[in-house]
């Protein structure tokens, strides 16, 4: 079944080389399925030729926002086939996993989206605010009175952690992971052995998304308490850093990656 697999080869990421991962990821697959690759703006109209269409190093979302919702609006209206699945609860649909877990009581950092909910977050001299629809960073500033439009933004208290640490999942089988020992240099990421209190915790957001096929990448920071907290769940497009990893790791990445997209394929979800 031949695989349309999206990626923007020349977006310019801070510390990482999408074009390179794809470029060592789609010639592996290739022993698998026909596939072939195409440009985030290309993937609606291309999509009718294929069996399924697979998202990976796209870039952030908001750079290609009407795009990106036209072609997520038309492979759902022609149930065409998209893995990640278009039903993702993370930051495919959104920031407002970051409100929903945190009112349930879930380790996250607090979030809140109305400054006039300051009083329901963590004491703190300086609070961290981000849009609703950014990435990468995009637009976070720092502030000790926010004062941002109810709803327009996420608001929440500055984290003093240890580091931060990203846990690698195809469907909800856990792979690698990865974390940046100097916060100050968050792209430099190595190898991480986890325990299995952080696996533990790692779990129950995979099994609070619910997708039963994709990639996922939780990503969450130590606390000066000594607790992980959730930072973000990407499950639309997350990059995989694989070649950080020895080649045992990617060999078995890459067969868990070729299970699953089989697996889906043959289902027709």
């Amino acid at each position: 079944m031949p695989l349309l697999y999206v990626t923007d080869l020349a977006y310019p990421a801070r510390g990482r080389r999408y074009g390179d991962e794809d470029v060592l990821l789609t010639s592996r697959l290739r022993e698998h399925f026909p596939l072939a690759l195409c440009h985030p703006l290309d993937a609606q109209a291309l999509m009718p030729g294929f069996d399924a269409v697979i998202v990976r190093n796209s870039g952030p979302v908001l750079h290609h926002r009407e795009a990106h919702d036209s072609f997520r609006a038309a492979a759902l209206a022609t149930g065409t086939r998209v893995y990640n699945p278009l039903t993702g609860r993370g930051d495919m649909a959104g920031k407002q996993y970051l409100l929903d877990l945190t009112a349930a009581g879930h380790p996250v950092i607090p979030t809140v989206d109305d400054p006039a909910d300051l009083h329901l977050l963590p004491a703190a001299d300086t609070y961290a605010v981000k849009p609703r629809q950014g990435a990468d960073s995009i637009g976070l500033a720092f502030t000790a009175t926010p004062a941002t439009p109810p709803g327009e933004f996420l608001i929440q208290p500055r984290v003093d952690f240890a580091y931060e640490v990203s846990f690698y999942f195809v469907d909800d089988a856990f792979q690698y992971a990865l974390y940046a020992p100097d916060p100050e240099r968050r792209w430099e990421l190595v190898p991480y052995e986890p325990t299995a209190e952080d696996l533990a915790f790692a779990r129950r957001f995979i099994d609070w998304n619910t997708l039963a096929h994709g990639i996922q990448r939780v990503d969450a920071c130590r606390a000066p308490s000594g607790e992980l907290l959730l930072v973000e769940l990407e499950d639309l497009n997350p990059y995989l850093s694989l070649e950080l990893l020895p080649a045992a790791v990617q060999d078995r990445f890459v067969e868990a990656l070729v299970s699953s997209l089989t697996s889906f394929l043959a289902a027709g979800t």
